[in-house]
């Protein structure tokens, strides 16, 4: 039986010859999404706040994985207009074009709301929302006067359903179905006026993880863990594959009708 690892990881060619920018692409999900994109074809564009051994060592891991797909590195931060407009511009002069877009790159500052600082509030909502906005406004104006492209957004099941400790978390995440919704409108009514809608267009949507088995989670108390499976109707935790293959599946050419819309991968959590 193949495991779910090496599905995602089965090279195919729906992607050949598009160009991906993920950001928080060395780590966790990001890296798994870098991965199975490449796996199905595409040149990466990995994002990276500041972990430069976590970079490399992605870099190098990547490389020997895929020795015939490109791999770009770019350091910025995401909270910053400027820094993600540049990031974009240089993946567009370095790759030649920018197809895909993936906003991964998201922190947490937990506290409850009666302790929560205006600093813990604010960094969150720059990184996790404001971040995705800057990075897709930049990416729209470029994929818009090609006619095609792919964004896609990575949020949460906290987004959904809220959870104690995490109020700008799951703001921010839960801002990102509006934010998605909105821009998917716009890119479908940008194309109509320019007449563009005879190829595969541009697309925005989000996927939302559930809990899923990162470095985030790896601190977490073993019995914590028990407590959190057993909420899942599936009684596990989801793995970063997982969530990549829903990334490049509306990556494809072939899921151009899907946009404006949340994908949920976390094991039947939200049900």
């Amino acid at each position: 039986m193949t495991t779910t690892q090496d599905q995602s990881t089965g090279r195919r060619d729906k992607l050949l010859g598009r160009s991906a920018f993920v950001t928080g692409g060395t780590r966790g999900i990001g890296a798994a999404i870098c991965r199975s994109l490449a796996a199905q074809g595409a040149d990466v564009a990995a994002g990276y706040s500041g972990n430069e051994q976590a970079a490399e060592q992605f870099a190098g891991t990547f490389a020997d994985a895929f020795p015939d797909r490109r791999l770009t590195m770019h350091r910025g931060d995401i909270s910053s207009a400027d820094d993600c407009r540049r990031s974009v511009a240089e993946v567009v002069e370095q790759h030649g074009r920018l197809d895909i877009l993936v906003n991964n790159a998201g922190i947490t500052a937990d506290r409850s709301v009666l302790k929560m600082s205006d600093e813990d509030w604010r960094k969150v909502i720059d990184v996790n929302l404001s971040g995705a906005f800057y990075l897709s406004q930049a990416a729209l104006i470029h994929m818009l006067e090609r006619g095609s492209g792919r964004i896609v957004m990575i949020s949460s099941v906290i987004g959904e359903t809220g959870n104690i400790g995490q109020v700008n978390y799951a703001a921010a995440k839960s801002g990102l179905f509006g934010l998605t919704k909105t821009l998917a409108r716009e890119a479908a009514m940008q194309l109509q006026r320019a007449g563009k809608t005879d190829g595969i267009g541009v697309t925005v949507n989000t996927v939302t993880p559930g809990f899923i088995e990162t470095e985030m989670l790896a601190s977490v108390p073993e019995k914590v863990l028990d407590g959190i499976k057993a909420k899942v109707p599936l009684g596990r935790l989801g793995h970063p594959d997982e969530i990549a293959r829903v990334v490049h599946f509306l990556a494809a050419d072939a899921s151009s009708y899907i946009t404006g819309q949340v994908w949920g991968v976390n094991g039947g959590l939200d049900m």
